[in-house]
């Protein structure tokens, strides 16, 4: 099948009357493009999905999205148009940016993918085009960097010729009720013309509803903000959770017993990792950097969250030590490899880092995830496992609490007198042999 040619045509007629006035190409096919790539394709007559990863674009091709964000069955019936030749680009009206925004090693903003979206762009621009960005970024990026990249390339004046958006994506992988559509979207762009064929556009498609921000300035801070506070959050249960442990008290009971207060927020506490709340945060803190603050509450619960892997590493050992279990002949088994629950992300997952801390006081876990294809899982001082070929185990990790584990009884694993570590307190204490230490964060 040619790159460009639709994956297949619909059956179904659609509630409306297919829109014909723009033409929307979306950059960047990952968990945040395709579902709105996908989205998009039901309203409008001409829509197209660009990625430069030839192989993603084959497998769509095929019908298969390695996200598992969106069905064969609703990639068979989309009228979407997916490519890898930036020649396709030509005479879109409306483009939509939704490639990654990571960290580097120091844990600074890295703009390369979005650069690079806006250089591949600018040559197929045309005068009464719109951009809009998904992308998380710190305040200013859009309109400081991106519609510069863009004029300069393209030889077009930025806010006359062509005009900028932004319009958080707010997609939460693995999560079949909260969905593009069912979600607010918050839009914003350089003038009230262009505000109002973004919110136009986006509310064809979103029937939760449109929320206009002021500034592009403001929507992006609102992005940005909305994980940071998840984070900050997180952090402290997380903080509570060590203190718990050192008094002996589960956290779990604590916080189900706070819960019942009407104002109390029941965060929970765990490993944080992915691509946005671990990372968002960071992209506020440089920003605050460059303007003269340095952040104090933002930075303290990166360090804690991120302090996390080694703090369980540390309880493992403890507890494999109480068992008198030499550690280099201890038989170790860790469930979960993701960055959360039933999606096959590894990105930026922090179970790695409860891995290389056990390796580091000479453990060589077993691993498993049922998520995940064994061959994309890096290399490390681990080894994969089959579940179903894992030896009675002295310790198990459930460290990813997917369905499929749920499904079973994780803690059948472990020998007699052994022990379970259960991080997200996700499985049931009268599952639990009387025989089995537990222990969860």
């Amino acid at each position: 099948m040619n790159v460009s040619t639709p994956l297949t045509l619909s059956t179904a007629q659609p509630v409306a009357p297919l829109r014909t006035d723009e033409t929307i190409t979306i950059i960047g096919l990952g968990y945040v493009g395709l579902p709105v790539a996908v989205g998009f394709a039901r309203h409008f007559t001409n829509v197209t999905g660009f990625d430069i990863n030839k192989t993603r674009i084959s497998e769509l091709n095929e019908g298969f999205d390695n996200t598992r964000e969106i069905s064969r069955a609703e990639i068979e019936a989309s009228r979407l148009n997916v490519t890898h030749s930036a020649a396709d680009l030509a005479n879109t009206s409306f483009f939509i940016v939704t490639v990654p925004t990571p960290i580097d090693k120091g844990k600074r903003p890295d703009l390369s993918p979005l650069r690079a979206a806006c250089r591949t762009i600018a040559p197929h621009l045309s005068k009464g085009a719109i951009v809009v960005f998904e992308s998380t970024v710190y305040p200013g990026v859009t309109e400081e960097i991106c519609g510069p990249i863009l004029a300069e390339i393209s030889g077009l004046r930025c806010g006359i010729d062509f005009k900028l958006g932004y319009s958080p994506e707010r997609i939460n992988p693995g999560d079949s009720e909260h969905r593009l559509e069912t979600i607010i979207k918050v839009v914003a762009a350089q003038d009230a013309e262009s505000l109002q064929r973004v919110a136009d556009v986006y509310g064809t498609l979103v029937h939760a509803g449109i929320h206009r921000a002021p500034t592009i300035r403001v929507a992006e801070a609102a992005k940005v903000i909305e994980n940071t506070q998840r984070d900050v959050n997180i952090a402290l249960m997380n903080e509570i959770a060590i203190i718990c442990d050192r008094l002996d008290v589960r956290t779990r009971d604590v916080i189900e017993a706070a819960s019942t207060k009407w104002n109390f927020l029941p965060f929970t506490p765990g490993l944080v990792g992915g691509h946005c709340i671990g990372v968002d945060p960071y992209y506020l803190t440089a920003k605050a950097e460059e303007v003269g603050y340095h952040s104090e509450v933002i930075l303290s619960g990166r360090r804690v969250n991120d302090g996390m892997g080694a703090f369980i590493a540390a309880k493992a050992i403890k507890m494999l030590a109480s068992l008198n279990v030499p550690l280099s002949s201890a038989k170790v088994g860790v469930l979960g490899l993701t960055f959360k629950e039933n999606v096959p992300d590894l990105r930026n997952s922090k179970t790695f880092d409860v891995l290389e801390a056990l390796s580091e006081f000479g453990v060589r876990p077993m691993v498993h995830d049922p998520m995940v294809n064994r061959t994309n899982i890096p290399k490390g001082a681990y080894d994969w496992v089959d579940i179903d070929d894992m030896p009675a185990l002295d310790l198990v990790i459930l460290a990813v609490s997917h369905d499929a584990y749920l499904a079973g009884n994780v803690a059948e694993l472990v020998r007699e007198g052994g022990a379970v570590i259960d991080i997200r307190s996700a499985l049931k204490l009268r599952d639990i042999p009387k025989n089995v230490r537990y222990w969860s964060l």
